[in-house]
């Protein structure tokens, strides 16, 4: 995880819960939206999906120390994409939360704060997608300057709120800064490869068509937002 065990006092962890459930509620809303839009099924299996590719990004690819932190290889900007807002929030969370309970049990007093440095950034790259992508677009269609803004967005979101929790925890100190900065730094690296992933996903999904939609994937791919209804 982002937050590491001891980098914010236990007497300071109040503060994690509180954005947690700031931003647990905002997921919840689209959360609503998606289960009239799509449907318990598909948002459930969308859940999963993004639950267990989230579980495989943390375990199976490198997480070197850098800094403060650990940089991870999360590409929310491709979750967004394939699976939509509010699946991929869900599945973050819930991905955090299995990996925790099964491999990372000493960062559960932390999961207020992780949960906010990932789902965050997530909730504001759907809101900046509204405003870059126009409604006619589909996702399969995004160009290269479209997706580097998201991937932008996301991991610029994650490195400001590791930024917050390491200077509440440890103070606005010089070495504490340097380390922050050092941290951020490495986050080019996966800045660098998220567009080009996200790109490369949705080449083979204009390749796949339709036939790669269903349970899984949102229909935002293939179809513009204005042309989609409701599943009754």
């Amino acid at each position: 995880m982002h937050i590491e065990p001891g980098l914010v006092d236990a007497t300071k962890l109040w503060l994690g819960h509180a954005t947690a459930t700031a931003t647990g509620v905002a997921t919840l809303a689209l959360a609503a939206q998606e289960l009239r839009d799509s449907g318990p099924l598909r948002l459930a299996a969308r859940v999963l999906a993004v639950a267990g590719l989230v579980l495989c990004l943390f375990e199976l690819l490198p997480h070197p120390a850098v800094g403060v932190s650990e940089v991870h290889f999360i590409f929310g900007s491709t979750l967004f994409l394939l699976f939509g807002a509010a699946p991929a929030a869900l599945g973050l969370a819930l991905g955090l939360l299995v990996q925790g309970l099964l491999f990372a049990p000493q960062d559960l007093p932390q999961y207020g704060m992780n949960l906010t440095t990932l789902v965050a950034p997530l909730l504001a790259v759907s809101v900046l997608a509204r405003h870059i992508v126009p409604a006619h677009t589909r996702y399969a269609d995004v160009g290269y300057r479209q997706a580097l803004a998201l991937s932008a967005a996301y991991q610029a979101g994650i490195v400001a709120w590791v930024a917050f929790w390491a200077f509440y925890g440890r103070g606005l100190t010089a070495g504490n800064g340097a380390a922050v900065v050092s941290f951020g730094g490495a986050y080019a690296m996966v800045l660098l490869l998220e567009p080009l992933l996200d790109l490369a996903v949705l080449a083979l999904a204009r390749q796949a068509g339709r036939a790669g939609d269903g349970l899984l994937l949102q229909r935002r791919l293939h179809q513009p937002a204005r042309a989609i209804a409701p599943v009754s």
